[in-house]
């Protein structure tokens, strides 16, 4: 079966999770990832969230095929062996753009990239740690860019300083007791005090004082306030 490579170095539509839709060219596939170019930027986007992709259809005759440099250094930076976590260890400390949730992206730089999880630093949410089953995709800024056109220097790129450990579930507990926030906020019942953490269930104490249990399945990031 051909699969995505038929669709190699052609235009193509895409829709992910979140019945999220792009159009462009598809210009790699790796293990677990594939990339497309939409005339501006290279999108990553791994394969779990992939639901359908299919030949773009040309609308009129004004429109034209995608045009990729192919000296571009992001083309010549897949020539390893090309997987999610691959790529998300080739980008630490690289300014980009991800989506992960709601209705906006986040712009920061991967420190860490661990078992099921990365720690990401945003100039807005400060330290995120982001299930990698939930991040649906991301696009590296050029390296002119940085984020909000702050300085490097109000940016300074170094690794987390918080105590780690591989497993999503485990990194969580280590905030029982604290004020925790899960998916940037867009819910406010996913805003309390972390009660406990157990068998892949979350108790949070909401701010009225009643508790509220969450899936940790279905929970993408957390923050500390």
């Amino acid at each position: 079966m051909k699969g995505l490579n038929q669709f190699l170095n052609t235009d193509v539509e895409v829709v992910i999770s979140g019945d999220t839709r792009f159009v462009g060219t598809l210009i790699d596939i790796g293990q677990d990832i594939f990339v497309i170019f939409d005339g501006c930027n290279y999108l990553y986007i791994p394969l779990l969230h992939l639901h359908q992709m299919n030949k773009a259809k040309i609308m009129t005759s004004t429109e034209k095929p995608f045009l990729i440099n192919p000296e571009d250094p992001m083309i010549e930076a897949e020539t390893q062996a090309f997987s999610y976590r691959n790529t998300l260890n080739k980008v630490k400390g690289q300014f980009i753009e991800v989506y992960v949730t709601g209705g906006r992206s986040i712009h920061g730089y991967v420190t860490n990239v661990l078992n099921d999880y990365i720690v990401f630093f945003s100039p807005v949410f400060k330290i995120l740690f982001i299930s990698m089953h939930h991040l649906k995709w991301f696009t590296p800024y050029s390296t002119e860019q940085t984020p909000y056109t702050l300085d490097n220097s109000q940016l300074p790129v170094v690794p987390s300083k918080v105590p780690l450990v591989r497993n999503f579930e485990e990194q969580i507990k280590k905030n029982i007791g604290e004020l925790v926030i899960f998916d940037m906020g867009e819910v406010p019942e996913k805003v309390g005090l972390l009660k406990d953490v157990s068998n892949n269930i979350i108790e949070l104490i909401n701010a009225s004082g009643e508790p509220v249990i969450w899936k940790l399945n279905h929970l993408k990031t957390m923050h500390l306030p």
